[in-house]
């Protein structure tokens, strides 16, 4: 474990020639650790130590203890509660000390008794007193970066441990265990295994570099407005001039209209926040009077054109985990025939089946909700690294087939929660949408008849529109307040459809 872990002692220190401090890894099992304080700061003093040294030998004293610390303590035997005042004999055989307390007073006492011991000490918030400092840390398997500001701005080195967690995949450590089983193959010196390892490793960094002169966010936004306004002439040109185009126009149905915009803003917010079309385009589909299974041919139909050039996008930019995709594909695709077969077969009970597809949009209203970080459940952790992923396929497969979406919040929330990387988790499960959207929009053409094709058509449009558009600022855009909007709509209209059932009884 580092010296630098996850908190934020490291306040302003002296200018000096920059960052003097010495990183150092340290085997905590190997040490006696003696922490004082069962607070606040001292459960977060802990948590630091325990969540990067899980055996971590630590002597925790303090008058009273938060219920949380005594809850942390039990999964760990190495750690010893002494539920008392601090005693200089506390001291004794102890080679680190952290002070996690609002005692200032007891703080310098104990640092004087230390020092005259020669003992290394971590004082909270007080960097004066303190020999080292206790840091941000990016933990990624066998991977660990620890991270200082030399005390300049705490803040920046959260935002800097985010930005590497977020693009250090999880399956580096992945990496690390194939580097590692190569080096133990390797003969000769140490100059022979460095021109084997350098040679196995050059793939990873061989892509080619895109052109510093070029800006291709730019040259796209140009790209695209230049299309826009063209298809904008084209039109006002053909309307003005053309008559027969003009009683086309207006002979189609005008909910096509509806759904051309619903389709563009939905497919905007899919590419955000990497979730909600298929439930906001089902919800708002049921709210214009479409049945539940022509509902989900409508959305699955139009997401055929519109994931696939996202997936395509996402493949282009490298956010494409192939092992992963793998994995969801076959069982994601039987699942959703499965789904697709089973709605099918009940469109003639739409009005019973209707009421149970909004109670499903509900549902996951409430999922986009939590995941927006609005609910929070009380100690709510990351769940352990999904293993099972055929089996989460087939559910997400069949879920979004029978409730005309779900795929995304269901399979990216549990991959993204089960510790897989956000930005591949996102690209794998768009570019997989494109098969699972295929295969159950065949079944559902292939079983129905009256389809409400105003309804497919403007959503294809609108979502082929924006689904370049959107994989582009898929990371440019402050997701919370979207989420939060979104389930809101969601559940509202979701809950109005159920009303509307109950009261025609």
């Amino acid at each position: 474990m580092s010296l630098l872990t996850q908190n934020n002692d490291d306040k302003i220190i002296d200018e000096g020639n920059g960052n003097e401090l010495f990183p150092v890894f340290l085997k905590l099992q190997n040490f006696q650790t003696l922490l004082v304080g069962g607070g606040n700061v001292g459960l977060e003093k802990l948590s630091a130590l325990l969540g990067n040294s899980p055996k971590a030998k630590v002597n925790v004293v303090a008058d009273r203890f938060l219920p949380e610390l005594k809850e942390l303590v039990i999964h760990h035997p190495s750690v010893n509660i002494i539920e008392r005042k601090f005693q200089d004999e506390d001291l004794n055989d102890i080679e680190l000390v952290i002070l996690a307390t609002d005692n200032r007073e007891l703080h310098e006492y104990i640092r004087k008794i230390a020092k005259e011991k020669g003992l290394l000490l971590n004082v909270a918030d007080t960097p004066e007193l303190c020999d080292f400092y206790l840091g941000s840390i990016v933990k990624k398997g066998n991977l660990k970066i620890a991270i200082s500001t030399n005390g300049k701005s705490p803040t920046v080195a959260k935002r800097i441990k985010e930005v590497l967690n977020e693009n250090i995949p999880n399956e580096i450590d992945d990496t690390l265990e194939q580097i590692n089983k190569l080096r133990l193959t390797l003969k000769g010196d140490f100059s022979d295994k460095v021109k084997a390892l350098n040679q196995a490793t050059a793939s990873l960094v061989s892509e080619k570099q895109p052109d510093k002169n070029l800006k291709p966010a730019t040259l796209s936004y140009i790209i695209w407005s230049f299309v826009v306004v063209f298809a904008a002439i084209i039109f006002y040109v053909l309307w003005k001039e053309e008559p027969v185009f003009r009683n086309y126009v207006a002979g189609v149905n005008p909910q096509f209209y509806w759904f051309l915009i619903a389709g563009f803003i939905f497919a905007m917010i899919d590419g955000a926040i990497g979730m909600s079309y298929g439930v906001t385009s089902t919800t708002f589909s049921l709210s214009m009077g479409i049945p539940p299974a022509s509902a989900s041919t409508a959305v699955h139909i139009s997401e055929i054109l519109s994931n696939g050039i996202a997936g395509w996008m996402h493949y282009r930019m490298g956010n494409i985990n192939k092992k992963l995709l793998k994995l969801l594909l076959i069982p994601g695709i039987i699942g959703a025939v499965l789904g697709a077969f089973l709605l099918s077969s009940l469109e003639e009970y739409a009005h019973y089946t209707k009421p149970l597809i909004s109670l499903y949009t509900l549902i996951l209203g409430f999922v986009i909700l939590k995941k927006s970080g609005v609910l929070k459940l009380k100690n709510a952790k990351a769940g352990p690294k999904i293993k099972k992923i055929g089996v989460l396929g087939f559910t997400g497969g069949f879920i979004d087939a029978v409730g005309g979406g779900g795929w995304g919040s269901i399979v990216l929330s549990s991959l993204i929660a089960g510790g897989r990387n956000a930005r591949y988790s996102l690209g794998t499960v768009k570019l997989s949408r494109f098969f699972i959207a295929l295969m159950s929009s065949l079944t559902f053409v292939t079983m129905l008849n009256g389809l409400h094709w105003y309804a497919v058509a403007g959503l294809v449009l609108g979502s082929a529109i924006a689904s370049p558009i959107a994989a582009r600022i898929s990371n440019k855009i402050s997701a919370k307040t979207i989420m939060v909007a979104v389930s809101i709509i969601v559940i509202l209209v979701s809950l109005r459809s159920i009303g509307k059932f109950l009261m025609a009884f």
